[in-house]
């Protein structure tokens, strides 16, 4: 019987990934303001290159996964995947540093910019597996490590905007850099700590140190084994081939919609067609079993219906701290708040209910009424679509140049903030627990790709903010007030929740038992 108690290494973890996310969010707090009002570009530009930022920060984990598999293991990674991250956070502050030399400004920030989505490719999915790589296989204090994991990664995205936007976002476009600075600093933090800590605490339940042997190496079948292996190559080598020629069809064909579709937009190529071909490629490996393939299915299944909550979700970065610096009231007794401090609310409700929610669980669990992971996820796409038909309402004939109340945008924080905590780290729980070992770090990073396709759409969907003299439409729906543009979300989120909640039974019967 397990211990009721977290091992130490779940709190090492969690301060790990506290200071790595400070760097990111800090960075993503005052980055669409930073393409706004110092490198001077238009909205939907901004809006393109946050997309597609965003979006390569969450696709790369799938490379990230596979290297740590394969080759480097989990701790080689998170310190590269670190490294990277913090040479990408200096690279922007010499990028705001050095406005008055356009070319070498947007150059810089380029670079700073692939830098940083390499980074996370490396550490994101790594540090998410080792978590699960603490407990024994179905120890049901994995749902609420997730939760407490998840709890970290807020902490840092509560305190970032509050730093990196009180020393960046200052009305001068030139501070910027200082919030870019900091968030470099912290970064190299992450690999001090996690470096001069690990041996001790990233430790199995049986004392044997995780995360140094890649998993494949790890799990790799004995020499008998892999002998009587080597008689059937030639077989083997034609189904690869084969797959291969189907894989590189597939993109071929993806490529060709996904160009037309998206108006000759790489980016959203690339990011479009790997989603679909990549997770392909693993349902083709031969070595996994019926039961195994059956639990992959359902990752992927309820990953597709999370890009729709991320997509909706991640306009807090976008277009909600648009609506935040141009049409919300942010005094407070004759100051003004810096807009990109209502990003620091999100994570504020999450410690808040992170602390609450997995005793929620626990209380259910005894009764025998906690929901099934899909079920949660469901609830969690219900949530978000609740919170923009607030928003909706406080937007709603409201006219141009009228400041509505914050109230309206932290009442939405919250509502979403309660239906991240359904989703999200049940999600990341909810990976490890259907994934064969093997494919640990791969898969993690499978389930992050779905947040790769939801941030570029989340780009998109901001690119139509209704803006004076310019009009957009989606799919023939206008779209010329706010109230037009938050309506997209509500429609959006609640269609996705229904069709999941009547999915939910197939799903548990496709989990073979796992909740």
């Amino acid at each position: 019987m397990s211990s009721p108690r977290h091992p130490k290494g779940l709190y090492l973890i969690f301060a790990t990934s506290t200071a790595e996310r400070f760097s990111y969010y800090g960075m993503r707090a005052i980055f669409i303001l930073f393409l706004l009002q110092a490198l001077s570009f238009d909205v939907s530009t901004a809006a393109s290159i946050y997309g597609s930022y965003t979006g390569l920060v969450y696709l790369t984990p799938l490379i990230g996964g596979y290297i740590a598999d394969k080759y480097w293991g989990i701790r080689r990674s998170i310190f590269w995947g670190a490294m990277m991250m913090a040479a990408g956070q200096f690279l922007m502050f010499f990028s705001a540093s050095m406005l008055d030399s356009v070319t070498t400004s947007h150059a810089l920030m380029y670079g700073g910019l692939a830098l940083l989505i390499l980074g996370n490719g490396c550490f994101k999915p790594t540090v998410s597996t080792l978590v699960g790589q603490l407990y024994e296989p179905n120890d049901k204090r994995m749902d609420a490590a997730y939760t407490i994991f998840y709890m970290g990664v807020n902490v840092g995205s509560f305190l970032a905007p509050l730093v990196c936007g009180y020393f960046g976002e200052t009305g001068d476009p030139h501070d910027f850099k200082w919030g870019f600075l900091i968030a470099g600093i912290v970064t190299l933090f992450v690999v001090l700590l996690f470096e001069t800590q690990k041996n001790k605490y990233i430790v199995s339940p049986t004392g044997e140190q995780i995360g140094i042997i890649p998993n494949a190496k790890k799990n790799a079948q004995s020499a008998k084994e892999l002998s009587s292996a080597a008689t059937e190559t030639a077989g083997r080598e034609k189904i690869k081939w084969g797959n291969v020629c189907i894989l590189c069809g597939m993109a071929l064909s993806l490529g060709v919609i996904f160009y037309k579709l998206f108006d000759g937009d790489w980016v959203s190529v690339g990011i479009f067609t790997a989603c679909i071909v990549l997770p392909v490629s693993i349902l083709l490996d031969e070595t996994l079993t019926k039961i195994e393939r059956s639990r992959i299915f359902v990752i992927y299944i309820i990953a597709f219906f999370v890009i729709f909550f991320w997509a909706a979700y991640e306009q807090a970065g976008a277009s909600l701290t648009l609506f935040a610096a141009e049409q919300t009231n942010r005094d407070i007794l004759g100051w003004q708040m810096p807009a990109s401090w209502f990003q620091s609310f999100n994570p504020l409700f999450v410690v808040i209910l992170a602390a609450i929610m997995p005793g929620v669980w626990r209380v259910l669990d005894k009764r025998g009424m906690e929901p099934a992971s899909p079920t949660k996820q469901a609830i969690g796409l219900l949530l978000l679509s609740l919170g923009y038909l607030v928003i909706c309402f406080g937007v709603k004939d409201v006219q141009p140049g009228v400041r509505v109340s914050m109230l309206w945008l932290v009442g939405l924080y919250f509502i979403h903030t309660m239906g991240e905590i359904c989703l999200s780290p049940i999600g990341l729980s909810m990976v490890s627990k259907l994934t064969p070992v093997r494919f640990a770090s791969l898969m993690m990073g499978i389930w992050y790709m779905s947040n790769a396709a939801a941030n570029k759409f989340a780009g998109v969907l901001s690119s139509l903010y209704p803006e004076a003299g310019r009009e957009s439409t989606l799919l023939g729906y206008r779209i010329e007030t706010m109230f037009d543009f938050f309506m997209i979300f509500v429609v959006m989120s609640a269609t996705a929740s229904l069709i999941l909640f009547l999915l939910t039974k197939k799903l548990q019967r496709m989990m073979h038992g796992v909740r």
